[in-house]
């Protein structure tokens, strides 16, 4: 259910079908160095999800990528964890009015976490702004949809439409969130903050994490921008 990574950090991959295509999803794990736990995109609490984050201290913040990517199963968090804050991305509000939300995330690390995460909101996209953070201990990056990484365990169709869309084997957006960026200049700044982070590992929003060359693999896949 949760696979250690590195220590305090932890991850579980779950299916996720888009369009009748699988593209699976990964939820992020932290053991902060206060103890608690920073959850990012929450999978679904099922009864082992619930046991194994237990053993692993007391769940204190929620967090999503978008407001597209990362909200899934917030609600179940909200009702398992009360005490939990619910972090939201620009945008989230408005599309989950059924939760009630604590905090709206910018490119400042909030002081209770930021010893260990920092965060930076890759902005320029028309419609879109996407959250992505730095694990400093492990070194190890978290992406949305600005990260696919689709390789050879995805099913054939997948890996098919994974070509065309241009984010087979290699680090990055789908053609269709390139062709709608609308300011390319604060996009790039965005991506090259993220570069300017030291890390290894990355953990895509959709696809296969990447244990090591991490920071080379998303700068070749940001070629065409960078």
């Amino acid at each position: 259910m949760l696979e250690q990574r590195d220590d305090r950090f932890w991850t579980s991959e779950e299916p996720l079908r888009f369009l009748g295509l699988e593209f699976g999803r990964i939820m992020s794990v932290i053991r902060l160095s206060s103890g608690g736990l920073f959850v990012q995109s929450p999978a679904e609490l099922t009864p082992e999800l619930r046991a194994a984050l237990d053993d692993l201290g007391d769940v204190r913040f929620v967090a999503p990528a978008s407001k597209l990517h990362g909200h899934l199963y917030m609600e179940q968090y909200r009702a398992v964890y009360p005490d939990a804050e619910l972090l939201a991305a620009p945008g989230l509000p408005a599309r989950r009015p059924d939760l009630q939300f604590d905090q709206l995330l910018g490119d400042t690390p909030d002081p209770r976490w930021a010893p260990d995460i920092d965060q930076v909101a890759i902005v320029g996209h028309r419609w879109l702004t996407e959250l992505a953070y730095l694990h400093r201990p492990s070194r190890t990056v978290i992406l949305g949809d600005v990260g696919f990484h689709i390789s050879e365990g995805s099913p054939l169709t997948t890996r098919l439409v994974a070509r065309a869309l241009r984010v087979y084997k290699q680090v990055g957006p789908p053609l269709e969130f390139r062709l709608t960026i609308a300011n390319e200049q604060s996009f790039r700044r965005s991506i090259q903050d993220v570069l300017a982070w030291e890390f290894d590992r990355v953990v895509p929003g959709h696809g296969e994490i990447i244990e090591t060359g991490g920071k080379r693999a998303v700068l070749e896949g940001y070629d065409w921008l960078l």
